[in-house]
């Protein structure tokens, strides 16, 4: 970690504000797959691990600075709604948000430089990160605390039943939709995993990040208005179970399960909330926990 890392994570956040956190996250895709591409015909995998991963593109750098950069933004009153990841802040023409996003995504990359290494072997270090620094800015930023809020006196089963307009994505909000999306988009997820594995051992954990990449891209549908899915943390942790246990059916189920944990997760801390907690992030960080002691214990 060094000067000109720390410097290119400022400025990595301040782009995921300027262009918007979901934006920055589609930019992270793209790069995945072209970074794949290039470990896949022989190179090197710098392009993954500088630009994809690292303190360009990192969701723990230019996503969670564009995250942190909204809350902002609403807080400052320039914008209604700090959970509108979608909006490219460069458009209100003032440089706090894009401040913000620069210290977030420096923030991130710091962690990262310290720590990462260590948390990787334990969990997905970087689902870690973006769900800390989304909730350091809903802290920091957001008028209704961590958990959001609810009218008083509203029972605890209600912020677990929510209405159409309160959910994090409506089409996939229904536990037994969030499910089967998981498990039909975890199976080719592990699937290619496995198949590249075998193809090219050299890839190493390389061929995990495929079905992420896939399911960042697709999310471009989402910022014109289309209602595809969410699945970045199926794909993601269904991928990591079946490479680490070899089996596309335990990666399948773990897809399942994530489908299930992500929608935990909005209704937990995202759904009634003014800021953005990343569920996906959630879900990645929680499952990849789990996934990984029970590879450990057997």
């Amino acid at each position: 970690m060094d000067a000109a890392t720390l410097l290119t994570a400022f400025a990595g956040g301040a782009f995921g504000a300027a262009i918007g956190a979901l934006a920055a996250f589609i930019f992270c895709g793209i790069a995945l797959i072209a970074g794949i591409s290039i470990v896949l015909a022989g190179g090197s995998p710098a392009f993954l691990d500088v630009v994809a991963n690292g303190p360009l593109f990192g969701p723990h750098v230019a996503f969670a600075g564009g995250v942190a950069a909204a809350a902002y933004a609403m807080r400052r009153e320039h914008i209604t709604d700090g959970k509108d990841i979608a909006f490219s802040l460069a458009e209100l023409g003032r440089a706090g948000p894009l401040l913000i996003g620069g210290l977030f995504g420096l923030a991130g990359q710091t962690v990262m430089g310290l720590w990462g290494d260590t948390l990787n072997q334990y969990t997905n270090a970087t689902a870690l990160i973006v769900v800390v620094l989304g909730v350091a800015a809903r802290l920091l930023f957001g008028h209704h605390g961590l958990f959001g809020h609810l009218p008083p006196g509203t029972s605890l089963r209600r912020r677990f039943r929510p209405t159409a307009d309160e959910a994090w994505v409506p089409h996939q909000s229904r536990m037994s939709q969030a499910a089967l999306l998981g498990v039909v988009a975890g199976l080719p997820a592990s699937y290619a995993t496995l198949a590249l594995a075998e193809a090219r051992p050299e890839l190493g954990s390389a061929a995990v990040g495929l079905g992420f990449a896939v399911s960042a891209v697709s999310l471009g549908f989402a910022a014109v208005g289309k209602g595809v899915p969410v699945t970045h943390h199926m794909t993601l942790t269904a991928a990591t179970a079946a490479h680490l246990s070899g089996s596309v059916l335990v990666g399948a189920a773990v897809g399942g399960a994530a489908g299930l944990l992500g929608e935990f997760w909005a209704r937990t801390v995202q759904n009634h909330g003014d800021t953005h907690i990343d569920p996906p992030a959630g879900a990645i960080w929680t499952l990849t926990s789990v996934v990984l002691a029970a590879h450990a214990l057997t």
